[in-house]
């Protein structure tokens, strides 16, 4: 069964994300749980908490349906030590931070090398970052986001996730986020069939299912291969509609959030609708 949703806005409060899902008929959703350009945030306090588990649970929604995403500012493979202790105090709020609000994952873009350390090292740093952040919290799983590649961002090929996943000293605590428009940018084509088969069968290869803990779901204006990040409406884009029909009727991505960003919000509720209508 699929569980699809967009990443609705929390302003006036993170429990008015469910809210927002609830209005556009989403039965799985995506937020931040505090300013997504801001390093730090006044700590949820116990009225936001309870009602924020309130809402979830009138709501329908189960919590594995939601995937919190951490702030931008993040760097877990930041060559600049200081930055990156930053960066890791910061991540670890937002894990604590799912972890009070009942959410067992936490959606994150691995990190940037910012063309002063190879790509390696910085992989490295990453999952580093993330030992640390595990021993230091309890059940929430760390899930990587793909990227598309642009500047010196890393996690665009798969063997950078598994790079990572295979560092990771406590497997049960991290998976992967398939972003479809970042996925199509940096080379990975899912248009046709035969291509969509190809690439998940690298995903699986490289990385495995077993790792895969939500998607989201974006048509894309760049074409295949430009590591531009540029998300379109579904079935507007340089992807089409067939990839999304693929998706909706692969049991893999089963029991996981599937979540919009697409560019236009006032048309994700014809967006859920369309895609449900894709499954056969």
């Amino acid at each position: 069964m699929k569980f699809v949703g967009a990443h609705t806005s929390a302003a006036g409060g993170v429990f008015n994300a469910i809210k927002n899902a609830q209005l556009i008929g989403a039965s799985a959703f995506a937020l931040f749980t505090k300013n997504q350009r801001q390093w730090s945030a006044k700590p949820l306090d116990t009225k936001t908490i309870d009602t924020f588990k309130s809402y979830l649970e009138d709501s329908g929604i189960e919590p594995q349906h939601v995937l919190p995403h951490d702030s931008y500012l993040i760097n877990l493979g930041s060559p600049d030590s200081e930055k990156r202790a930053k960066s890791y105090d910061a991540f670890v709020d937002e894990i604590e931070r799912c972890e009070q609000l009942g959410l067992d994952r936490l959606n994150f873009h691995p990190g940037s090398h910012l063309n002063k350390i190879g790509e390696d090292e910085c992989l490295d740093l990453i999952a580093q970052s993330l030992n640390r952040a595990l021993d230091a919290t309890t059940g929430v799983t760390l899930v990587l986001e793909n990227t598309a590649g642009q500047g010196s961002n890393l996690g665009y090929k798969f063997e950078h996730l598994a790079h990572i996943i295979d560092r990771v000293e406590d497997k049960s605590r991290v998976g992967v986020c398939i972003d479809t428009c970042h996925m199509f940018t940096a080379g990975y084509d899912i248009r046709t069939k035969d291509s969509y088969e190809i690439t998940m069968s690298q995903f699986e290869n490289i990385v495995g299912f077993e790792y895969l803990k939500g998607m989201h779901l974006n048509d894309s204006k760049p074409e295949l291969g430009s590591r531009v990040d540029r998300h379109q409406s579904i079935g507007k884009g340089k992807i089409g509609l067939d990839a999304f029909r693929f998706i909706m009727n692969d049991k893999r991505m089963d029991d996981i959030p599937l979540i919009l960003e697409t560019i236009d919000s006032s048309i994700w509720a014809e967006e859920i609708r369309l895609l449900y209508s894709l499954e056969q």
